[in-house]
């Protein structure tokens, strides 16, 4: 396989798992790579480097963190967020792949990119459920932080050193799938009814 379509996959994955954590800040990171010609898109996906396109993304992702410190409106978002961060990880991860047959591109970014970008937003969904029945909604805001935190981190490193963000993708999907079984082992014993003497 080609270097470049390697590592374009691996920019991808890197920008798909980001995706999880918030939906708008890998796609205008992506945005930035394209209009600043660091990243080569697939014909069909160039207007994400446009500058009206830059500008969207960035006041989309102004509004997307802004929300996420709202206690109980980061709970309605993370609904909305499940499916969009898949779209998200689907297209961001299809755009990279500029030189791959359009049926495995499209499978690929379905299967790797949907999939991990579901898999971390599942696990911060659960995390916020946790947190919001434990502190009713007070202590989200830390939780946003770290989310919007590890969006920008992981979004850089997938730019920048491709290789790497895919190796801090195995941890954290690990990490996610840990949370996701931890906290909804505790949830289901929180919620089991109580046997009567």
């Amino acid at each position: 396989m080609d270097t470049q379509i390697l590592l374009s996959i691996c920019v991808g994955i890197g920008l798909s798992a980001a995706c999880g954590f918030r939906v708008f800040v890998p796609v205008l990171a992506l945005s930035i790579g394209a209009f600043t010609g660091h990243l080569h898109l697939a014909q069909n996906f160039a207007w994400i480097g446009s500058k009206p396109a830059l500008v969207a993304f960035a006041v989309a992702t102004v509004f997307e963190i802004c929300a996420y410190y709202i206690p109980f409106l980061d709970n309605l978002l993370d609904t909305i967020a499940g499916p969009t961060a898949a779209i998200a990880g689907i297209l961001v991860t299809a755009s990279l792949m500029a030189d791959i047959d359009p049926m495995w591109r499209w499978t690929f970014a379905v299967i790797a990119g949907g999939g991990i970008a579901g898999t971390t937003q599942l696990a911060t969904t659960k995390l916020r459920l946790a947190s919001s029945a434990a502190t009713g909604g007070m202590g989200n805001h830390i939780l946003s932080t770290i989310e919007a935190v590890f969006s920008t981190g992981l979004s850089v490193f997938a730019i920048v050193l491709p290789v790497v963000a895919v190796l801090l993708v195995i941890v954290i999907l690990i990490a996610c799938w840990w949370m996701i079984y931890a906290v909804g082992k505790r949830v289901f014993r929180w919620l089991r009814p109580k046997p009567t003497a």
